[in-house]
């Protein structure tokens, strides 16, 4: 027997029944699990046999998070030169780049944790391998040089309000990794803002940078030769070598996440695919419509899809299967829906910029009512009993 796992058998007594650290079962179970698979079995009929448990699904998501993880950690070393007017090797990019994005993912894991542990001993069950998935997606959102305090701040909220007053994982409504961005977006709208990227620290002072979707043009200009003037031209965007938030400026990395969700079936292909299909065709409607080629109603399909959190939140937010419709009739519409208001929140609105977040979280709300629409009409086209 592994002498790891021997003894954690020979401590279990002291976790369990009347053992004195009874009350820490939840984190004794949470590191066994952790470092070795469930080992629990169904002992009686029926039995359902599934190699994919809830461990083995969020680790496939952290897989999945990898290349957006590895070219956001050496994105913001990249753009840390930039601001510096220094030229990094690979490896010094991704150097720098650790000593901003790490910090940021401990706080995250470290903070959420602690909840996750805390209700999980008051309400006396075993802790769920959910919030590995969230303490990285979050941190995921920011922009890198986010106070660290706001980091705690926010995953506090996205895990307690977004999610455990629910009931814990399998029980929200909302995706608690955009629920605590939502409430730094809200909060504290300075350090989220698109306007303000970066604070690189050099000798001197700090230095911010715009985002993409910050960007208006000149009047009388195209706000595509406007984009492309301040480097986000469209392969720019595509490949991430933008300024942004840690996981959202590369489209190629968000798209081989997405392509390994699908063909491991973690994710619906409905969700994914009905997003793009809805900020295509609203992009291309707004992009018909005469005027506004100086705003984002006219910069067109490519660049509402490469720019910006879009590609990042349809592929690993908008597919939690927990906040998601169930139905895959619903599925696509909420797909639908959330590229549909991606679009119009980023034409209508120029104060929130970035629309994806808003699109998912108010699609969140009503997914279980897509649900409910489906299954009625289902319901009403069955054939009635003679």
């Amino acid at each position: 027997m592994h002498p790891l796992k021997k003894l954690l058998n020979s401590s279990e007594k002291y976790f369990t029944g009347s053992g004195k650290f009874n009350r820490l079962k939840p984190l004794f179970d949470a590191t066994k699990t952790f470092l070795f698979f469930p080992s629990s079995k169904t002992r009686y009929t029926p039995f359902v046999r599934d190699s994919l448990d809830l461990k083995r699904f969020m680790s496939f998501v952290l897989i999945s998070l990898l290349p957006v993880l590895i070219f956001g950690i050496y994105n913001t070393g990249f753009q840390a030169g930039i601001a510096r007017g220094e030229s990094y090797t690979f490896f010094q990019a991704f150097l720098l780049g650790s000593s901003y994005v790490l910090p940021i993912i401990i706080v995250s894991y470290a903070v959420g944790f602690f909840w996750e542990v805390l209700f999980a001993v008051i309400r006396k069950h075993k802790i769920s391998e959910g919030f590995l998935v969230t303490g990285l997606l979050f941190p995921l959102t920011l922009p890198a040089t986010i106070p660290l305090w706001q980091v705690a701040i926010g995953i506090s909220f996205g895990v307690v309000i977004g999610k455990e007053v629910f009931g814990g994982t399998g029980r929200n409504f909302l995706n608690p990794a955009l629920t605590g961005r939502a409430f730094l977006f809200f909060s504290y709208p300075v350090s989220m803002s698109g306007d303000v990227w970066m604070a690189v620290k050099n000798s001197v002072d700090g230095v911010s940078g715009a985002t993409a979707l910050s960007i208006l043009a000149p009047e009388g200009e195209k706000i595509t030769s406007a984009l492309s003037d301040s480097g986000f031209s469209l392969s720019n965007l595509f490949l991430g070598f933008v300024p942004g938030s840690i996981g959202e400026t590369s489209a190629f990395c968000c798209i081989l996440g997405a392509l390994f969700l699908i063909i491991t079936k973690i994710a619906n292909f409905r969700i994914i695919i009905g997003g793009i299909a809805g900020l295509i065709v609203t992009a291309i409607i707004f992009y018909l419509i005469p005027g506004g080629s100086d705003s984002w109603m006219n910069a067109g399909p490519l660049f509402h899809l490469c720019a910006g959190g879009f590609l990042f939140g349809i592929s690993f937010m908008a597919t939690d299967p927990v906040s998601a419709p169930g139905t895959n009739q619903g599925r696509w519409i909420f797909g639908f829906l959330i590229g549909f208001l991606t679009v119009t929140i980023r034409v209508a609105n120029p104060a929130f910029v970035e629309g994806t977040m808003l699109a998912i979280l108010f699609m969140n709300v009503f997914a279980p009512m897509l649900d409910h629409i489906v299954m009625k009409y289902t319901a009403s086209k069955r054939i009635p009993n003679v």
